[in-house]
């Protein structure tokens, strides 16, 4: 029995609010698995409990493992393409990446909130350390990012293990930032981290796809990426891409505003590390 006939299974047995999440995802189950719980609840005009709810009701364990399911019974309901339309070639293949991560960076770049870039900016510019944070693939995008801004400047880290993440949070000044990457912004780590920054008055930037989502909530700034990612898609090379083109974004806008000081640890580092090349 897939997910849709496991709803019309248990509809009857559902509470009113909860018939109107079955209702949405029955005619928009397609697009349901690219939503973030609080889109979902948004769009059906209930609690995000209510989802959690229904998920339940449907013997899951929650939101991700649903969309999981649905995203199963759309891989099974796909019809073979016909063999010229397919990429069945390498160059076929490689034409399809190509596309897709074109489309992630117009995706994000559309997605760019100036104000909000400026803002985060700011909060760099002022804070005495900037800790990278992320799980899983987001992970490698904070390491990135960290990487990135080590050239033109010292108080960029990336912190990878989520116990030493708390630890740190744990003890920043109020001018430091914690800038956390998380595609679904509703991974318990970061939600963690973000809530102990809160409470202690730190500033948080948050990266995700979601801007309405439970970590959305809690950051002070939000930045937004483009590309849709199916539960099947973990740490797709398309919502990297995206991911880069923000951090990319902020490095820019950092070395513009910073351009004397950055340009002179970009030329330091370059001579320090010219020994490491024959």
């Amino acid at each position: 029995m897939n997910i849709l006939e496991r709803i019309h299974a248990s509809y009857y047995h559902l509470t009113a609010s909860e018939r109107k999440v079955a209702d949405y995802v029955l005619a928009q189950h397609n697009q349901v698995q690219f939503m973030s719980i609080t889109q979902l609840a948004e769009e059906c005009g209930v609690a995000e409990a209510t989802v959690s709810r229904f998920c339940r009701s449907l013997k899951l364990k929650g939101f991700n493992a649903f969309k999981i399911e649905l995203a199963k019974h759309s891989v099974s309901g796909q019809t073979q393409k016909p063999l010229e339309q397919s990429p069945d070639t390498l160059e076929g293949r490689c034409a399809e990446v190509g596309r897709l991560s074109a489309e992630a960076i117009r995706q994000t770049i559309e997605l760019v909130e100036p104000n909000q870039v400026l803002r985060a900016v700011e909060l760099f510019e002022k804070a005495p350390r900037v800790m990278c944070i992320g799980s899983g693939g987001s992970m490698v995008m904070a390491q990135e990012c960290a990487h990135l801004f080590s050239t033109v400047t010292g108080k960029f880290c990336a912190v990878s293990d989520s116990h030493t993440q708390i630890s740190a949070a744990a003890t920043m000044g109020q001018e430091d930032v914690i800038l956390l990457f998380s595609y679904s912004g509703a991974t318990t780590s970061g939600l963690q981290v973000l809530e102990l920054a809160k409470s202690l008055g730190i500033h948080t930037v948050l990266v995700t796809r979601f801007h309405k989502s439970p970590a959305a909530k809690l950051a002070d700034v939000v930045l937004r990426c483009g590309s849709n990612e199916s539960p099947f898609q973990i740490g797709s090379v398309p919502a990297k891409v995206a991911q880069l083109i923000v951090i990319d974004v902020l490095y820019q806008e950092y070395c513009c505003r910073n351009r004397e000081i950055s340009q002179e640890n970009i030329q330091r580092i370059a001579a320090a590390l010219s020994g490491k090349h024959i």
